[in-house]
């Protein structure tokens, strides 16, 4: 209960941080994209992607804001819904992610930006069982990338990966321990974002 107070302490500075934005003339907005899972090999995962199209694949939508020009301070606050395949069973995770992300204007358009991700996980499921013990709910991660921005479009690429380790335990029928699996993210994402 305690993380969850902390989580929701979290959420109020994000999202205090995008009513200021909106209120210093710096802009606000909507986004939502695709998020990529890799277990272990990129190259691997994406070859065996391109056998099962919905194998790693999920989604997140969101909103954002953005404080400077030139230098400038991010935060969101996105609903991530993601799938993992781990020998042939599936692991399905939805998480409230927070980026605290600082970014710069490198050459016209193109800004690159990194910062680190406060993750709450709400619900995660192996093959239809729901979990109750993943060891953390609340963990921190790191995301960084590169953008294109397009006067009120942008497009990004980021990779996130987790810091801590993560794990969820898998019992049997009989309650003997089965197998861990760790459940850091490390993905690419893949998101637009519209400034209203």
């Amino acid at each position: 209960m305690r993380n969850f107070k902390n989580f929701i302490l979290l959420i109020a500075f994000a999202s205090s941080s995008i009513y200021i934005s909106a209120q210093s003339g710096s802009s606000y907005g909507i986004k939502g994209g695709l998020n990529y899972n890799a277990n272990g090999d990129y190259f691997e995962s994406i070859s065996a992607t391109a056998e099962n199209p919905d194998r790693n694949i999920g989604f997140h939508i969101g909103v954002f804001g953005k404080i400077g020009n030139t230098l400038y301070f991010r935060p969101e606050l996105v609903y991530t819904n993601t799938k993992s395949d781990y020998n042939n069973s599936a692991f399905k995770m939805q998480k409230i992610d927070a980026p605290l992300l600082v970014g710069i204007k490198v050459i016209g358009p193109i800004s690159v930006f990194g910062g680190p991700s406060f993750q709450y996980i709400l619900d995660s499921e192996f093959d239809g069982i729901s979990i109750d013990n993943v060891e953390n709910d609340i963990t921190v991660g790191l995301n960084f990338g590169a953008a294109i921005n397009f006067k009120k479009f942008a497009v990004d690429l980021r990779y996130e990966r987790g810091f801590s380790n993560n794990e969820a335990q898998f019992l049997n029928n009989n309650n003997i321990d089965t197998s861990r699996l760790d459940t850091r993210p490390s993905q690419l994402i893949l998101s637009l974002s519209v400034a209203l």
